[in-house]
């Protein structure tokens, strides 16, 4: 079992969140967030005045695979999180970590089964 996290722009949700479904992928929990890397913010204006903002806006996915899922939702969240063919910054990241433990709390399966 993994656990996946994509940090993606917040306009490609809905297009990873149909991507994923149609590969069989229908759980998974969304969480607004706020960072910055090379793009380091950017000017903003509001009611005429100019400011920057360090933090932009990002959208955390968090979720959670078998390991038959793991490749096959990292190429979708890849190919559907890019902001153009070749990709951009601020398109986001993936990281995938080791998941030792998964309990659903309604009927208490654990393991594969609870995800």
């Amino acid at each position: 079992m993994k656990l996946i996290l994509a940090i993606i722009q917040p306009v490609k949700l809905d297009a990873v969140q149909q991507s994923l479904k149609a590969i069989g992928v229908t759980r998974m929990t969304v969480t607004d967030a706020l960072g910055f890397a090379r793009q380091r913010g950017q000017t903003e204006t509001f009611r005429g005045a100019e400011y920057n903002t360090n933090l932009l806006r990002k959208v955390q996915l968090e979720i959670a695979v078998n390991d038959d899922f793991v490749t096959r939702t990292i190429e979708c969240l890849e190919k559907t999180a890019r902001t153009s063919p070749e990709g951009s910054i601020g398109d986001g990241k993936i990281f995938v970590l080791p998941m030792e433990a998964a309990m659903q709390i309604s009927d208490s399966r654990s393991g594969p089964s609870a995800i």
